[in-house]
């Protein structure tokens, strides 16, 4: 079974506290979101594979470490997973992105496909999923099925907020894919939306309601 990491560093907490509230704008939310991205993509890659080479500093020549294995992809799910791309590519500039398009129907609330789009050769990297909210689950799994499907083999699913049901739901579907996560909430309402949540993560970043 995969595991679920809760990276509750104090830094995240902090700004995942203030995006929460109702007042936070769409450019502080962006920033705020795209921050918390650079702090969790430090404990994503945590481990990373590494080799030893030989390089020459100033002083002398000496041995140092580089990350080796298999290069990096970064997947959001848009459109909400758009706002933390750009946290990931900060730290991996030299990472691939593609994109896969879900929404969820407003009566059945099950995810439905409009577009993907992924680097040719997808199957062989190492593959970061990112999506701010981990509702039902329902986005995420048909997302990482995308992948999988495509030949993708090591993925990881990265969200701000999910409640045990999206969780569950990633975990049954996907026993092999790792989850980070910077909070677990108590539940979803009658709409289908994370309690207590932040609202809508995609028209609070777009300032599209």
């Amino acid at each position: 079974m995969g595991q679920v990491h809760v990276l509750d560093h104090p830094l995240i907490q902090h700004k995942l506290t203030l995006m929460r509230q109702v007042e936070t704008g769409a450019k502080d939310f962006r920033e705020l979101l795209s921050e918390i991205a650079t702090l969790m993509c430090y404990e994503v890659t945590r481990d990373l594979p590494m080799e030893e080479i030989e390089i020459e500093t100033p002083i002398c020549k000496c041995k140092s470490r580089v990350i080796t294995g298999k290069k990096l992809g970064i997947v959001p799910i848009l459109r909400a997973g758009l706002g933390m791309v750009d946290g990931f590519v900060n730290l991996i500039p030299t990472c691939k992105v593609g994109h896969i398009g879900l929404y969820r129907d407003p009566e059945t609330h099950l995810p439905v496909e409009y577009y993907c789009k992924l680097p040719p050769d997808v199957g062989e990297r190492e593959i970061i999923v990112v999506d701010p909210m981990l509702a039902t689950g329902g986005s995420s799994s048909d997302a990482i099925s995308m992948l999988k499907a495509r030949g993708c083999k090591n993925i990881r699913l990265v969200c701000l907020v999910g409640v045990p049901e999206g969780i569950t739901k990633v975990q049954q579907d996907h026993p092999d894919v790792d989850i980070f996560i910077a909070a677990i909430d108590e539940k979803l309402n009658e709409n289908k939306y994370i309690v207590p949540g932040l609202g809508d993560a995609g028209d609070r970043i777009f300032g599209t309601k």
